[in-house]
């Protein structure tokens, strides 16, 4: 430990500096300076083969190619991508699942509830905290979206929730794992003693954190009036090669590196180490800011004679964990590295097959002295004949080819064997990526198969689900410390207490549910509790309602279904039921309507028939005599069928009567007013 010429007195004072470093010499500054890049040097050490290992994941997994000259220049050079597509898989299935908008957090409800006064609290900490992270925090959906493309080809990556004062609002900004610096060996974040986050400062930021006192002012320094020097490890330059660009040159818009480490240091020198910030720029050592890392005062525990005895440090970082790390380091596996060794024998394997198909293809072959050919490389155009001073068996006898043979069938088996194991250990078979496995699959078979593909996938989701938790505690904590009593947010002006913050942060957690990891299996479960809910009583209907709703992804779920306490009362069942006996009673009377009718028309079209039949026989009976007698006959027909026509037109009236009837009593049923009939006030017809 250091021995320093000052001494600093732990109390509150202390806890709310915003810069401790000015209490210090530029003796102590320089000690301390140097402390840091000590410590920091020590943990890249410790993990340096990790990240060696991590640095070929990534080459994997953006397909770059290495230089080749074997087995000769311009060989075949592919890069197979094995990693991109089980990094592509995870992301795709992943993403949607986690983050679910717009409920992202929820307050989960323990116990007795009578008044529903802690149902209320927990749907306005619900709403208040996935605003801020979907809306306050712009940045946070695209970094968690980052973070899980990233998850998968690394194996961890952290995210770090922390106040802004400047901005007055909560922020949980990725942070990748090469840019946190930790003991390879260290059980878990909280408990590591020294994490160093590499931070790059532009000049203005650096400037303007100078000036309000954030940083010490070096602005009179030559360091600092220069251009910046950018800090170089070994991986930097794989790094550059991977991203397309040059190493940086120092100039003007090259960023300060600062190392911003959380550590713990004695430096009241009782024998206890308290936490603290320590922020140093990387090339010079130079101290920028000292700053304690716990924020409340019941934090630090003492003994009666005002000892420290233990202070609880607050914990800014929150990692994600892919696949836990066997030999017990903090940096955990990703498929980068899990299938790295796998995709670099595939990417050997197609290499070759190309290469021995290029060789097939294009080999050459001996010449013998007996061979009269001028020197030189020989093209052949179609259709083309060259001369030669050599007889044909001359020639066939001073042209040897080289024995090449086709590409191994061998090889080819053993590719497709390793492709199918590393699909087996990234879940990325062929009906996990929308292939069909067979036209007569049953349906059944099939469903099966996607979940069993995406078992793999199941505790992965469950560890990114607790990271999610750990983090929206950090930031349930946060707004119980900086918000306001009452913050109105959202267009619809929904407030937000900050009482409602001083409960329980373990009972925050993310909205989706770990163990689902498609929309499918989501909408199935909900029709499932649905089914119950009809079959056994004692569910909470509108509950069960809205599940079912949110799982088929609709928005305005309480405008569309806001319960069946703000629906109109039904009817009367009593008048139901009668009018149901009006319906049933005006239904039996049309039939027997209808069937007069089909009576009546049957009649009328005899008694047509009747009169044609009569016409017709006058007709006859004038044509062949006249006379009296005659004469007197057709005016019988003519009497008679009178007599049958207005027999007709009284039974075609009484057809018309009864439609008429049928007409109004439908408008009646209907609620519609009679026509040129004048309706009630207040009634829908008569």
């Amino acid at each position: 430990m250091l021995h320093l010429e000052t001494k600093l007195k732990v109390d509150r004072e202390v806890m709310l500096a915003s810069n401790l470093a000015s209490r210090f010499s530029q003796g102590d500054l320089d000690k301390i300076g140097d402390w840091v890049w000590d410590g920091y040097n020590m943990d890249e050490q410790s993990r340096g083969r990790w990240l060696r290992r991590t640095q070929a994941a990534m080459d994997l997994a953006l397909q770059l190619s290495k230089d080749k000259a074997f087995p000769w220049p311009g060989a075949s050079n592919v890069a197979f991508p094995l990693v991109t597509i089980a990094t592509m898989q995870f992301h795709a299935r992943a993403y949607p699942a986690i983050v679910r908008q717009p409920d992202l957090v929820r307050y989960r409800v323990v116990g007795e509830d009578p008044t529903g006064a802690e149902a209320a609290r927990a749907l306005r900490i619900g709403c208040h905290m996935s605003y801020q992270l979907l809306e306050e925090d712009e940045a946070w959906e695209e970094q968690q979206d980052r973070l899980l493309i990233n998850l998968p080809i690394v194996g961890c990556a952290f995210k770090k929730s922390y106040h802004n004062a400047a901005d007055g609002k909560n922020c949980s900004e990725l942070v990748l794992a090469k840019d946190l610096v930790l003991d390879y060996y260290a059980k878990s974040v909280e408990s590591c003693a020294r994490k160093t986050h590499i931070v790059p400062l532009y000049r203005n930021e650096m400037h303007t954190r100078m000036l309000l006192g954030t940083f010490v002012d070096y602005t009179g320094e030559a360091w600092y009036q220069g251009p910046a020097t950018p800090m170089t490890t070994p991986t930097d330059s794989r790094t550059d090669r991977r991203e397309g660009h040059n190493p940086p040159q120092a100039s003007d818009a090259t960023p300060f590196t600062a190392l911003e480490q959380h550590c713990w240091f004695d430096f009241d020198q009782d024998g206890y180490a308290e936490p603290y910030i320590i922020t140093i720029e990387a090339t010079t050592k130079k101290v920028l800011r000292i700053v304690a890392r716990w924020d409340r005062e019941v934090d630090v525990e003492r003994t009666s004679k005002d000892a420290i005895i233990s202070i609880t440090p607050t914990e800014y970082f929150t990692k994600y964990t892919f696949i836990p790390a066997p030999d017990g380091s903090i940096y955990d596996l990703g498929f980068g590295i899990l299938l790295g060794p796998l995709n670099e024998s595939v990417n050997t394997l197609v290499n070759q097959l190309i290469d021995a198909g290029t060789m097939a293809t294009t080999a050459g072959g001996f010449l013998a002295r007996g061979a009269k050919i001028r020197g030189g490389a020989y093209t052949f155009a179609p259709l083309e004949w060259k001369r030669v001073d050599s007889t044909g068996d001359d020639l066939q006898k001073s042209i040897y080819p080289l024995p090449v043979r086709e590409p191994s069938a061998v090889l080819f088996n053993l590719l497709s064997l390793l492709i199918q194991y590393t699909d087996r250990i990234s879940g990325s078979t062929d009906i996990m990526v929308g292939e069909n496995v067979g036209q007569n699959t049953p349906a059944a078979t099939s469903r099966e198969l996607v979940r069993q593909g995406s078992m793999i996938y199941s505790a992965i989701f469950k560890r990114v689900w607790r990271a999610m938790k750990w983090e929206c505690e950090k930031l349930y904590t946060l707004n119980a410390m900086f918000m306001k009593s009452t913050v109105t947010y959202g267009p619809n002006g929904a407030k937000a207490l900050r009482e409602d913050y001083l409960g329980d942060p373990k009972k925050i957690c993310p909205a989706a549910d770990p163990a689902v990891a498609s929309d499918e299996k989501e909408l199935q479960r909900a029709v499932a509790i649905k089914q119950a809910a009809m079959a056994t009583p004692g569910y909470n209907i509108a509950a069960v309602e809205k599940n079912y709703l949110r799982a088929m992804h609709v928005d305005g779920v309480d405008i569309l279904y806001p319960g069946p306490d703000k629906v109109p009362a039904g009817k009367d069942p009593k008048v139901t039921l009668q009018e149901l006996k009006n319906q049933a009673q005006q239904a039996s009377d049309q039939a027997e309507t209808q069937r007069l009718i089909i009576k009546i028309m049957s009649e009328r079209q005899y008694l047509m028939a009747e009169i044609a039949a009569l016409e017709a026989k006058a007709a006859l009976d004038w044509a062949k005599a006249g006379g009296e007698q005659t004469q007197q006959q057709i005016s019988a027909f003519q009497t008679a069928i009178g007599a049958l026509k207005a027999h007709d037109e009284a039974l075609g009236g009484r057809v018309d009567h009864l439609l008429k009837s049928m007409e109004l009593d439908n408008a009646a049923s209907e609620g519609r007013g009679v026509p040129g009939v004048a309706a009630e006030s207040g009634d829908g017809g008569a």
